[in-house]
């Protein structure tokens, strides 16, 4: 026969058990508190789309300070303070692991810009789809530009004003040359 214990009687296993959960419940209000304290892990930043001071696409470096100009992602030169903008996991297969705010395709669907390379006067292309209206939504020639039809294959639809009258023919009909008043 079994004798009964009283309330107070507790046996190995009771307190075997007791101590366990004890312990658990101080290893949890230890989790707590240092996720109090410390806060919570920082996870790695998605990169994210700034304007720039030239007003153009621009890549967030992860301080959230510095927003640098699409084209200096993944140049070969580390231009964000920690250096993400030339990351492995962003430049490993270009322009496929770049996120799509920095790419432009061009008329070529093979071919592709960096997206603040668009409307910047230049043939970046190769076939000036990155520069001609009204595929683009390109603006007409800045006050820094010249319309005409260039001989330059540097340019579409307009040339820099600094190139006016510099004795050397840009547009196809001589106007930099006798009609544009220079910069």
């Amino acid at each position: 026969m079994r004798q009964s214990c009283g309330p107070l009687c507790y046996s190995r296993r009771g307190a075997c058990l007791s101590v366990f959960l004890l312990l658990l419940l101080a290893m949890l209000a230890a989790l707590l508190l240092i996720v109090t304290i410390l806060g919570h892990p920082q996870r790695t930043p998605e990169p994210h789309s700034c304007v720039t001071l030239a007003n153009r696409t621009g890549f967030l470096c992860h301080d959230r300070r510095y927003c640098i100009p699409a084209h200096a992602v993944c140049d070969g030169i580390r231009t964000c303070p920690h250096g993400e903008d030339e990351a492995e996991n962003l430049c490993r297969d270009l322009p496929k692991s770049l996120p799509s705010f920095l790419l432009t395709t061009c008329g070529n669907p093979d071919s592709w810009i960096y997206s603040d390379q668009k409307c910047d006067g230049t043939n970046n292309c190769g076939d000036c789809s990155d520069e001609l209206s009204p595929v683009t939504a390109c603006p007409p020639c800045g006050p820094g530009w010249w319309y005409c039809t260039p001989t330059v294959f540097r340019y579409c639809s307009c040339v820099p004003r600094v190139l006016c009258r510099d004795g050397v023919q840009h547009c196809s009909d001589w106007s930099d040359e006798y009609s544009c008043p220079g910069p």
